[in-house]
């Protein structure tokens, strides 16, 4: 049986998915279509960008569709991280490649490990939990990732547009799955209310 959406408010929830995965198709765009210029001030500008961006989005967006009080908080938490990982590394963009695979690692162990928890404590009773679960556990591989990968800015910037595909396609199915679950769920209220 898939759990069920558990309040009005978190049939609007699938706003937040299809805007991060807007957000992450857009990082993964810049990465892919810019042609030599990966370097580790473009890729501390691009994710300084996302960040700020994607937790802008997160932050805002779960305050106002995520019904369950500490699941809101922590991905308003999320947000936050974001933010500040994103203003660190535009504030720093000339600081190199050291910085970029502590900043993104960081963000990427923090974000994750957040939205993993945020899923395995909702697995039972939201239908966003899956999609956390995954999003959360994609995301603290690309930490590890970071954390092993030899310096090379081209492979860095590169792991990280190929995470934001694969997150970005996994959100936007995430969040038309999630919209129209909402919708039947509207309908049968409305079928059942109706008779």
């Amino acid at each position: 049986m898939a759990p069920a959406v558990p309040a009005q408010k978190s049939a609007r929830y699938w706003v937040v998915p299809v805007v991060r995965a807007v957000v992450a198709l857009i990082a993964a765009a810049v990465i892919t279509f810019t042609r030599d210029a990966h370097t580790p001030t473009f890729g501390l500008i691009v994710f300084g960008a996302f960040a700020i961006v994607e937790g802008v989005a997160v932050a805002v967006l779960s305050l106002l569709t995520v019904a369950e009080g500490l699941t809101r908080t922590l991905f308003v938490v999320q947000g936050a991280i974001g933010v500040l990982a994103g203003v660190l590394a535009l504030a720093l963009s000339g600081s190199g490649l050291g910085l970029y695979l502590f900043v993104v690692s960081v963000w990427a162990a923090l974000t994750g490990f957040l939205e993993l928890y945020s899923g395995f404590r909702s697995r039972t009773k939201d239908a966003a939990a899956r999609d956390w679960l995954v999003t959360g556990a994609l995301t603290a591989i690309l930490a590890l990732i970071f954390l092993l990968i030899p310096s090379d800015a081209i492979l860095a910037i590169g792991l990280f547009g190929a995470w934001a595909v694969v997150v970005g396609v996994f959100q936007a199915i995430g969040g038309v799955t999630l919209r129209g679950s909402a919708r039947a769920t509207k309908a049968e209220h409305n079928l059942g209310s109706g008779s």
